[in-house]
């Protein structure tokens, strides 16, 4: 797993941070490098867990997006929010009751 210039992983929640080994399986399954582009840094909505250290984007895969999105769903189970967006994956902590 890469990180793109300026990213800081190191305030990121201990939940959301169990996520990252999975993610870079997942990517790297597919031949894929995965690339965190956000945490807390950059701009966010205000509303955003990005501001709660419990949210981080990863770079859009080339080839094998629609493989790789529901596995780390499937991975990361139902606490866990994952949008595709048009440049880069959001993955998020947001545990549901």
């Amino acid at each position: 797993m890469l990180l793109k210039l300026g990213v800081d992983i190191s305030r990121l929640n201990r939940p959301i941070r169990r996520t990252l080994t999975p993610v870079d399986k997942i990517f790297s399954s597919y031949n894929e490098e995965a690339v965190i582009t956000s945490t807390y840094e950059s701009d966010h909505v205000p509303s955003s867990l990005h501001y709660n250290d419990d949210a981080y984007d990863v770079r859009r895969p080339g080839k094998h997006v629609h493989e790789i999105l529901p596995a780390i769903k499937d991975r990361l189970g139902r606490h866990y929010d994952i949008v595709l967006e048009a440049e880069h994956i959001h993955i998020e902590y947001d545990p549901k009751q």
